[in-house]
């Protein structure tokens, strides 16, 4: 592997695994037919659509997790071009900065380097993924 793979890949980097869906469950069968309707090359529309039958909590928490997995291997891509000294912020063009606040170190919304930033919201969002409460993983399952 090549040394610029080996660094977008590198778990300890910003880069994060796949969230895989259990083989069986629901929320997998759901994943494959997501797959399928955006592989076939049908319209946007067509392929998020709920398809009949299903919880539509359920055909949203996969797509939310396949959003996170793609943003994931997308970031890791630009994650080594964009350090603390060549992104000192975090922002969306130069009208809108983004401050990051949480409750347990940040208490006020504060200015962050953007690989900081974005490290702290990918752990943010695993950590909401891997939630029970939200994210239940037993959905459809006696």
């Amino acid at each position: 592997m090549s040394m610029a793979l080996k660094q977008v890949f590198n778990k300890d980097r910003t880069f994060r695994p796949k969230r895989k869906f259990e083989p069986g469950t629901q929320r997998f069968e759901l994943h494959k037919k997501a797959q399928a309707s955006l592989n076939a090359g049908l319209d946007l529309k067509q392929a998020v659509q709920l398809p009949h039958g299903e919880d539509l909590n359920d055909w949203v928490a996969v797509h939310v997790v396949d959003f996170f997995n793609r943003i994931n291997l997308i970031y890791g891509t630009i994650s080594d071009s964009c350090t603390d000294q060549t992104c000192p912020v975090m922002s969306g063009g130069p009208k809108y900065e983004y401050r990051w606040q949480d409750e347990q170190k940040y208490k006020k919304p504060t200015a962050l380097p953007a690989p900081k930033y974005m490290s702290l919201l990918m752990d943010w969002i695993e950590v909401q993924i891997n939630n029970e409460q939200i994210f239940p993983t037993n959905v459809g399952k006696d």
